[in-house]
Parts: C-alpha cells; sequence; structure tokens
C-alpha cells in the first residue's frame, strides 16, 4: 500500500492509503504501485486515479501539479482539485464556452496559452464528471 497526500494551497486536501495511483505527467501517463523507484513528477491537468484499500476507483480532476514519490509515500502538490461528486458542471461548461471565445478572439500568445490551458482543464472536469460536452 502507498501512503497518499494530496495538498492543495488551502491544505491537506486528503490523506489515505492507496492500492494504486494513476495520473499524466509531461512525459505521458503513469501508475504507481507499491515499491516503485522514487520518482518526481510533473503532472499536467488530468484525470487522477485511486484505487484504494477496497480496491474501490476514485476519481478527481486536477489542475495539474508536482507528485513526489518515495519509500511508498507519495505526496501531490496541486493548485486546485475536485472529485467526481464536487465538480460544478454548468461552472466547468461555462469556463469551457468562455475559453473557446478567449481563443477565437485573440492571436496574442500568452492569452492563447492561457485559454488552452483553462480549457483543457474545463474539459477534464467534464470528462471526470461524465458529462460529455
Amino acid at each position: 500500500m502507498i501512503d497518499f497526500k494530496i495538498v492543495t494551497p488551502e491544505g491537506r486536501y486528503l490523506e489515505e492509503k492507496v492500492f494504486s495511483i494513476h495520473a499524466k505527467s509531461v512525459m505521458g501517463e503513469f501508475t504507481l504501485l507499491s515499491n516503485h523507484m522514487p520518482v518526481v513528477l510533473s503532472l499536467v491537468p488530468c484525470q487522477l486515479v485511486l484505487v484504494d484499500e477496497k480496491q474501490e476507483k476514485q476519481d478527481y480532476a486536477i489542475s495539474g501539479g508536482i507528485l513526489h514519490f518515495h519509500n511508498n509515500s507519495a505526496t501531490l502538490l496541486t493548485d486546485a482539485i475536485e472529485g467526481r461528486s464536487e465538480i460544478d458542471i454548468p461552472r466547468a461548461k461555462a469556463a469551457l464556452e468562455r475559453a473557446k471565445k478567449r481563443l477565437e478572439k485573440t492571436s496574442d500568445l500568452d492569452t492563447m496559452r492561457r485559454a488552452q490551458l483553462a480549457m483543457q482543464r474545463a474539459i477534464n472536469r467534464l470528462h471526470v464528471s461524465g458529462s460529455s460536452d
């Protein structure tokens, strides 16, 4: 089992033992199991899937972050995380539409990058919630 902690700017979000951690880093998708080699990963906006002690899946939408794994202990530092039941679907759909409109209106690279990231986060939240758009 892996001792897993998720920490946000607001404080500790989750602390529990998990069987596995699945997410997406800048290098691609990965799954961590007990006794994995030590690793530090930079995560992108993605679906975080935890398998708990009862072998039940828990789905979360994360905005990205840093994951540190060593000696069967993992810590995820992230700016934002929402469990499936916490996702506000109308808000995510509105964020997606705003990002699409910003992309259509701008040619500024910085604005485009921010809009693309906002769009990725909104799509991820909708995907994790089970709502398709």
